[in-house]
């Protein structure tokens, strides 16, 4: 960490007719501290992921987004070469961050409640990676890919379901149902983890249920 005292000098003239008054005021400036980049990258993702989720892609600026991280536009553009690079990073940490804390195989008793977790971490991020990213056709293949890959993991946790077109069609809903159940979760205020976990799962026994009659 490398702190910088910068000294300023101000010279205030004042003029009149017949004479000219100079004074000189000396003021510090407050100690800044350079982050090293690795940090400052994740800095500026949390910054994003937050921007992003107000006011969605085309309306937030790379301005509005260095100013919710406290850095130039400059910074910004430093880590990032566009906008849609900073976006593209920001769901592809989003989602790194959902696989750390879910898993990315196995459905169990331990699965929604710890994304339950995960979302009240980051509400942001959550709500951004299955509520709006789904709404920018730019970028609909990483949205694709991430739901594709959720299908999978469903469908592989299925094999109770005998029929195999009843198969699809649970392992196609239950991915989106699953977090929609959690994003209406956080916008309710996020009541009793532990009760929503249960009642969640209601929902999800539920559809393994319909698929297996």
């Amino acid at each position: 960490m490398h702190l910088y005292n910068q000294t300023y000098t101000k010279l205030v003239v004042n003029s009149s007719f017949d004479k000219k008054d100079l004074r000189v005021t000396t003021t510090k400036s407050v100690p800044t501290r350079r982050m090293p980049r690795a940090q400052r990258r994740e800095q500026i993702l949390g910054a994003a992921t937050r921007a992003f989720a107000r006011a969605g892609f085309a309306d937030t600026g790379l301005d509005v987004i260095a100013a919710e991280a406290g850095v130039t536009p400059v910074i910004v553009y430093r880590h990032f070469a566009s906008k849609a690079d900073l976006y593209r990073a920001v769901l592809e940490s989003a989602g790194d961050r959902l696989r750390d804390v879910v898993g990315t195989d196995a459905f169990d008793d331990t699965s929604i409640p710890a994304l339950l977790r995960a979302a009240a971490a980051d509400p942001a991020a959550f709500r951004l990676l299955f509520r709006y990213a789904p709404r920018e056709p730019e970028f609909s293949d990483v949205i694709e890919a991430h739901q594709s890959a959720a299908t999978e993991i469903a469908r592989r946790n299925l094999a109770e379901v005998v029929d195999e077109r009843w198969r699809s069609w649970a392992a196609a809903l239950l991915p989106a149902l699953t977090t929609d159940a959690v994003i209406a979760w956080l916008d309710a205020g996020q009541p009793d983890p532990e009760q929503a976990a249960q009642r969640i799962r209601h929902i999800v026994d539920a559809v393994i249920h319909a698929a297996q009659e």
